[in-house]
């Protein structure tokens, strides 16, 4: 998946709506923030802090802990990973202006000594300092269609035992063609497996003791209702970022929600070890 057709992606185009957020909260542009400030709309995934909880419970994150958060967006769940657990992340985005943005909120939020922004591609190999714990990865592997190179470079980038925590996308069943133009072309999701495939990626890349937890209702609860929420705040919305940048999030998430009322798509929670 190449970064300019990331870009075109509803959910990642006008990155500048996080300065309206934050100015509806009374924060300014420049102002220090709180990493509980930023958590209602840093967390581009699914179950927000709650998917998080999960992980840092899954990979037994604590103060001594080295993780790597792949496809870190906005920075997220890396300062929230952070903050609670006391863990120190390597927080790698391919897209530079959502890297550039998390960075800056990182600053804000004064865990720069703690969360460290990379703009960079995991396909190209693990960031410097391999080595890490644990690998987090929140709804990016699904823009990823090279599946036996991502997870090379996942297993390169653990120590011995470490552990990865995956949300991502999953077939339920064979989408029809509109389905699967739709999930291409507006979710950039160019690839997607069953469970039974993505385990079979997981251990041809040396991963062992791998489970997939089938999150599809779940997360179809989800989608359809932020797709609700947003369309009852449309008119507020309109007001705070514009009527354009509405219109692509409306897209974009009447889409996603589509996609999980029986089209075929579902959604799985993976965890394994590096043997």
């Amino acid at each position: 998946m190449s970064e300019a057709k990331l870009e075109s992606m509803g959910l990642y185009r006008n990155i500048d709506r996080v300065d309206a957020d934050l100015a509806a909260l009374g924060v300014g542009p420049d102002d220090p923030v709180r990493v509980d400030q930023l958590t209602s709309f840093d967390q581009f995934h699914y179950e927000g802090t709650a998917a998080v909880d999960d992980a840092a419970l899954a990979l037994g994150l604590g103060p001594a802990s080295r993780v790597l958060d792949i496809g870190s967006g906005l920075g997220g769940p890396a300062r929230y990973l952070a903050d609670r657990t006391g863990c120190a992340v390597t927080a790698l985005e391919l897209q530079p202006e959502l890297h550039e943005a998390g960075q800056r909120l990182t600053s804000r939020a004064g865990l720069v000594g703690q969360v460290v922004h990379l703009n960079g591609d995991i396909l190209s190999g693990p960031p410097d300092g391999a080595g890490f714990d644990a690998i987090v990865s929140m709804l990016c592997f699904l823009h990823i269609a090279d599946r036996t190179t991502l997870f090379a470079s996942c297993a390169a980038a653990l120590k011995p035992g470490g552990r990865i925590f995956i949300d991502d996308y999953m077939q339920l069943a064979p989408l029809q063609p509109d389905a699967a133009t739709a999930l291409a072309e507006i979710v950039h999701c160019p690839y997607l497996p069953d469970a039974a495939t993505y385990a079979a990626h997981l251990t041809s890349a040396g991963f062992v003791d791998i489970e997939v937890v089938d999150k599809s209702d779940d997360w179809s609860a989800f989608v359809g209702a932020r797709y609700d929420a947003f369309r009852d705040g449309r008119d507020g919305l309109v007001r705070r970022y514009g009527e354009p940048t509405v219109a692509e999030l409306d897209t974009f998430y009447g889409t996603v929600a589509e996609l999980f009322d029986g089209a075929g798509l579902g959604g799985a929670r993976i965890t394994a070890r590096l043997s």
